[in-house]
């Protein structure tokens, strides 16, 4: 695997709607930029991308511990933009048979799916990381987004991929739907 860059970008939202967020949300999101391998070439074996998926999961979920102790994640998600020279199942690779494991087994727990979305782009494009609670995905409270993009990245031969994840829900949540509290016992969770 050849890795191009890291970048950890770590927002925090203070007030909203003219309130105070109290304690304050933080949205971090890890990114690695790689090298695409089959970029330009059709591959029917994706084995070599699921193995740096499990690589790229461990490499973000330990930098989003750099940032943020893993008690206080509550939310997670990931993502992929492929540059023009890959193919959508590229990111599939990436992102779905192990990143996530090696994201669980990095942070801890996370009963629920971790939501994703993947893309083509190129250089600047940006991708909503999609966020939900990491212990029950149905938790309304918690569903939300984060936007990221690099203004270099991908190019035509690379990939980006992304985690987020949030120190809580949505600031000011009040949608009907399943309570963060009453998660418990539910979807699998503990």
């Amino acid at each position: 695997m050849e890795l191009r860059r890291l970048i950890t970008m770590d927002e925090e939202v203070l007030v909203e709607a003219k309130r105070p967020v109290n304690p304050p949300l933080r949205k971090i999101a890890a990114a690695a930029v790689i090298t695409n391998p089959l970029a330009g070439r059709y591959a029917e074996d994706l084995k070599e991308m699921i193995a740096i998926g499990e690589q790229i999961g461990t490499i973000l979920a330990e930098r989003i511990l750099k940032v943020v102790d893993a008690s206080q994640i509550e939310s997670f998600g990931k993502a992929c933009i492929v540059g023009e020279a890959g193919e959508i199942e590229h990111a599939g690779a990436l992102i779905h048979p192990t990143y996530g494991k090696a994201i669980r087994q990095v942070i801890g727990g996370g009963a629920a799916i971790i939501p994703s979305t993947k893309k083509i782009g190129g250089p600047g494009t940006r991708i909503d990381v999609p966020l939900h609670y990491k212990e029950a995905a149905s938790v309304a409270s918690h569903f939300d987004a984060m936007e990221v993009g690099l203004p270099d990245s991908p190019k035509a031969d690379e990939i980006l991929i992304v985690l987020a994840v949030t120190t809580g829900g949505r600031p000011h949540a009040r949608i009907p739907g399943l309570k963060k509290g009453d998660a418990i016992g539910k979807d699998g969770v503990r």
